[in-house]
């Protein structure tokens, strides 16, 4: 297929850093300490291998302990694997990966089950008994949850008490990984498998902080990359640093095109705590699996008539819906109404989105609360396979920037936990199984034509407001195009080596590569909403894969599903 282009940015293939000051070695290096991070670290510890953790800022502070809804499971018994992936892949529209997905809904219990094992507890009935409900694009009650809405928060919880338990995990906080090191080999670019990262750590080794470490697998589990975007669900730390790493070391990425969008973003008015951050509260959907209504400003309830479940469609569904009534309308949000659940119900189950509410002066109990779609979750990533290997040996990957193939078009509610729970495991095994020799890493000055580059810090919010526009909700081959000039203009200024320029080019990077594949992606499917090419085409059934080339430009190949 002759794929449409757009003209980008060269992007680097090495970020500008010092030559690392200080060098350690281990067996495993795990980027990332979400739920997906620390999972893996915890099952090559069973292994018997030493394990060094990387994470961006402090242990908990990634996405993991912001999921309000729960984790998705087969644990009623009048409910089956079977129907778990039909829901799944009817949530994908037609580009999820059917084996990844048996793999996900088979083995999703026994995961879970062991996650209950090393201390997570979940909320439960007057029996005993699991409390099980339902969200967004599932038709049985199959959501675990904790605290009522603050299940990520006990997940992360006991994660992190069984890692601080274990003295064979070497936790480095504060750090910033910078590049992948590769041995020599007879790939492409005169390189072989992954044996270590670089990376900024503040406080340690030289006085810039950058040292190595090297190790006989690297496991990339860095979370999302919503901070390419203007409003975003995501943490700050969320910029996208693993996939941009891993188009840098020549790995494939796909469907990155497909970002949802969560229906349902609290709304904080102007001269209000938390008005103009980048990060907007989340309002779980699991309110409107609790029969909380979404209304326009007329009171009516829009999302009947367009959807069989209403407002429990799945999320492109509901934000697509939203997105009509703000273009009809002119607002700049919708209503929530959960008036009618009452005040003591809400307060107990759903405490974290009641505070958050509060904070702005809204009582759910007696108030509409304003929501608006926001970028959510990428459903694309790093390709890998069903174990978590990448196109590069030695290089796996899990969690969200990963694309192992079951979220498809669109996200699942509450498959994202559960997936990083389950490809976690699957990657410590095939890495326990066959370890490699620790290996010498490569010049990398030698396969990257000269020293890497960066876009400054402060071209970080024209960036996000350019990519909001044209590359958001809803996209059109105008905008895209408006889009895509936007980041060549970014990326012909020049950085620094420091965190913020490090952070801006990795927004950059997987900008640049997002609006490329919405710009070629001529069809509307999943959370990918063209308004040009408002329908699915059986022609697009199937993904773009995209690399960066020795120039450093962009490259993408069609791969039929």
């Amino acid at each position: 297929m002759d794929l449409p282009t757009v003209d980008l940015p060269a992007l680097p293939r090495l970020l500008a850093a010092p030559a690392p000051g200080w060098v350690e070695t281990t067996d495993v290096i795990v980027v990332g300490s979400g739920v997906a991070g620390l999972t893996a670290a915890l099952h090559l510890r069973e292994a018997g291998l030493h394990v060094t953790v990387v994470t961006k800022v402090n242990m908990d502070e990634g996405s993991t302990r912001w999921a309000q809804g729960g984790i998705a499971a087969v644990l009623d018994p009048a409910d089956t694997p079977a129907a778990h992936a039909y829901d799944t892949e009817v949530a994908g529209v037609g580009l999820c990966d059917p084996a990844a997905v048996r793999v996900l809904v088979e083995e999703g219990p026994t995961r879970l089950r062991e996650l209950m094992r090393i201390g997570a507890e979940f909320d439960r009935n007057p029996d005993g008994s699991l409390m099980l409900t339902r969200e967004g694009g599932h038709r049985a009650d199959r959501i675990v949850h904790a605290g009522g809405d603050a299940t990520g928060a006990e997940v992360q919880r006991a994660l992190h008490a069984a890692v601080h338990r274990d003295p064979w995990i070497r936790l480095v906080e504060h750090a910033l990984v910078l590049d992948l090191l590769r041995a020599p080999g007879d790939g492409p670019d005169g390189l072989g498998p992954a044996c270590g990262i670089t990376l900024h750590v503040l406080g340690e080794g030289s006085e810039d902080g950058v040292g190595a470490i090297l190790g006989r697998a690297v496991v990339l589990a860095t979370g999302g990359m919503g901070q390419i975007f203007a409003a975003t669900t995501n943490p700050a730390v969320s910029t996208g640093d693993g996939v941009a790493l891993a188009l840098r070391a020549g790995a494939a990425v796909t469907d990155l095109e497909f970002v949802q969008f969560h229906p349902t973003a609290l709304i904080v008015p102007p001269g209000e705590p938390g008005a103009g951050l980048a990060q907007q509260p989340l309002v779980s959907e699991a309110l409107r699996g609790e029969g909380a209504h979404l209304v326009d400003g007329d009171g009516k309830r829009f999302m009947v008539g367009q959807h069989e479940l209403a407002e429990l469609a799945p999320r492109d569904v509901v934000a697509k819906g939203i997105h009509r009534v703000l273009v009809a309308t002119g607002a700049d949000h919708v209503w929530l109404d959960a008036r009618h659940l009452g005040g003591d119900f809400l307060a107990r189950r759903f405490p974290t989105i009641v505070a958050s509410c509060l904070a702005i002066g809204v009582d759910p109990a007696t108030d509409l609360i304003p929501v608006a779609p926001a970028a959510h979750y990428a459903s694309g990533g790093v390709r890998t396979d069903l174990r978590g290997r990448t196109s590069i040996p030695g290089l796996y990957a899990c969690g969200e920037v990963a694309c192992t193939g079951v979220h498809g078009a669109n996200r699942l509610a509450s498959n994202s936990l559960l997936e990083g729970l389950v490809f976690s495991r699957r990657i410590a095994e095939d890495i326990a199984a066959g370890l490699p020799e620790q290996a010498k890493p490569a010049e990398v000055g030698a396969w990257v034509g000269g020293q890497g580059w960066l876009v400054p810090a402060g071209a970080t919010l024209t960036l996000q407001r350019a990519m909001t526009r044209g590359a958001g909700v809803l996209r059109s081959a105008p905008g895209l195009a408006g889009t895509a000039a936007t980041l060549t203009e970014v990326g012909q200024a020049r950085g620094v080596p420091r965190t913020a320029d490090w952070e801006a080019t990795n927004l950059l990077t997987v900008a640049s590569t997002l609006v490329a594949a919405a710009y070629a992606r001529r069809e509307t499917r999943g959370c990918h909403w063209r308004e040009d090419f408002p329908t699915a085409d059986e022609r697009w059934r199937g993904h773009l894969v995209a690399g960066i080339g020795t120039e450093g430009f962009l490259n993408e190949r069609w791969e039929a599903q």
